[in-house]
């Protein structure tokens, strides 16, 4: 079974600065960590592997040359294989762009041992879209499960998967054939520690690097700022909240006299909330 991992670095979301003109994330000088929702994927490939021996997993990323932090990162907790598409041809990608890069990089994997599973996180913490892998899996024509949160099942001679799947509601037990994407949720598992064997192969590793060419782009103009038909108009961090929280004290710590007291103080504040809300009802 042949796994790929789809990984990006991000800058930490603390100290994001945003170009005043172009209105993109500026990532000189600002600290760089794997998007915390990409490693419950990684964590889920790494866990099938132990699974199923001779299982081969395949960390891929798109981004600048120091995204390789990030790749030999995924070596270090157990990963077989990473490569890093790099080109100043795909700077500037938003998420249709980007999906096509990474779609055609998947691709070109394929020719030398085909993909049963592609995982990628829900989202990312810079862009927080959650397009690229539904993205990834329309270009490859291939079938998607998102918001998965555990993985029940896998057989490989049926080439079947059984995952739950969550919704608003409620949990959703959903089987597919193989191939399929699948976008993994937060908290659905913990992150292995590396050992230090994979520590010091991940420093010796010979990390695969691939430009346009490489990773078999066939329309230029579909990556980059040229293929990116998303435009941002403006970038502002939230008006901070003046109105402080109130600390409302309770005589007795029974739910049923703390609720009586919040809804007499709500009614309060509001003496008309009362009369609508029986309106409605």
């Amino acid at each position: 079974m042949h796994i790929v991992v789809c990984i990006k670095q991000v800058p930490d979301s603390a100290q994001i600065r945003v170009h005043p003109v172009t209105n993109t994330i500026m990532r000189q000088g600002v600290p760089a960590i794997v998007n915390p929702y990409d490693l419950y994927s990684l964590e889920e490939a790494l866990r099938l592997k132990d699974q199923f021996p001779g299982s081969r997993v395949t960390v891929l990323s798109m981004g600048p040359p120091q995204a390789e932090t990030a790749l030999r990162k995924a070596i270090s907790f157990g990963a077989d294989e990473a490569i890093l598409v790099t080109d100043r041809a795909f700077a500037g990608s938003d998420t249709l762009a980007t999906s096509y890069a990474l779609a055609s990089a998947i691709r070109q994997i394929q020719q030398d041992m085909p993909v049963d599973l592609v995982f990628a996180g829900k989202q990312t913490i810079d862009g927080d879209t959650a397009q690229v892998g539904p993205g990834i899996a329309k270009r490859l024509d291939m079938r998607l499960l998102t918001y998965v949160s555990r993985v029940d099942s896998l057989d490989l001679e049926r080439r079947e998967i059984v995952v739950q799947r969550r919704s608003e509601g409620g949990v959703q037990v959903l089987k597919s054939r193989l191939p399929v994407l699948i976008t993994m949720l937060e908290g659905t598992n913990e992150m292995r520690f590396a050992t230090m064997p994979n520590m010091f192969r991940a420093a010796r590793y010979p990390l695969k690097v691939w430009d346009k060419d490489a990773a078999g782009i066939e329309d230029v103009s579909k990556t980059g700022l040229k293929g990116s038909p998303t435009i941002v108009s403006k970038v502002f961090a939230p008006t901070p909240k003046t109105v402080k929280a109130e600390i409302i004290d309770t005589e007795s710590n029974n739910p049923k006299d703390i609720a009586v007291t919040l809804l007499a103080k709500l009614f309060t504040r509001h003496p008309n909330l009362q009369a609508e809300i029986g309106k409605r009802s």
